[in-house]
């Protein structure tokens, strides 16, 4: 996976590819799902047929994200969408500490088990509406949205420290872009990273606009 999806991919990070080359993919999906794990497509990762559907990412377009937000040693990042636990696990090897935010009471329960069981202990696994975010423990140096959505809600934003970064694909299918956006004081600003295309990530819809 990392020679063949990462590196050609212009993911070149020593201390990222060390990461993923350190966490069994394996151990974060389904049973039925482990001889595919380290395929380069989403991985549907709830009982097919759900209403929403949840996806563990490509590797490729997570990898990227993460390197666009030049995670850092003493970081504190939030994992919006953390779903069993394998971003979680990933950003643990880069940050100094995770909070994996995840609003399945099965992902998040699924998350902590195996987390736990292979000690990733920089990470604190969270309940709660994924588009709240999870205030009582920010600033955050970086937020990372797990999945596609339609546009990043402002209470993710106030959550950033000064400086502090957030990486997400907006829009969906080949529509999609990475974004990094960055907090100087009060502002925030956007820097486009490349073209992506990932599953959406539910609960950031926008909201239809009213039509006469």
């Amino acid at each position: 996976m990392v020679d063949g999806q990462l590196r050609t991919t212009d993911v070149n990070r020593v201390p990222l590819l060390d990461a993923f080359m350190s966490v069994p993919r394996e151990a974060f999906v389904p049973a039925r799902l482990k001889p595919l794990a380290y395929i380069d497509e989403d991985l549907e990762i709830t009982s097919p047929g759900r209403q929403a559907p949840r996806f563990l990412m490509e590797p490729s377009p997570f990898a990227k994200l993460l390197q666009l937000a030049d995670i850092g040693p003493t970081d504190l990042v939030l994992d919006v969408g953390a779903a069993t636990g394998y971003s979680a696990a990933i950003l643990s090897r880069l940050a100094g500490s995770v909070i994996a935010l995840e609003d399945d009471a099965a992902l998040a329960d699924a998350a902590t088990a195996q987390l736990a069981e292979l000690g990733f202990d920089n990470v604190a696994v969270v309940q709660g509406a994924l588009s709240s975010g999870y205030a009582s423990e920010a600033p955050y140096d970086v937020i990372v949205i797990e999945g596609a959505v339609d546009e990043v809600p402002q209470a993710l934003f106030d959550q950033m420290k000064d400086g502090g970064r957030l990486v997400v694909v907006e829009g969906h299918g080949n529509a999609g872009v990475a974004n990094l956006y960055v907090r100087q004081g009060n502002v925030v600003s956007a820097r486009r990273g490349f073209n992506a295309a990932v599953k959406p990530l539910p609960g950031f819809q926008k909201e239809p606009a009213f039509e006469f």
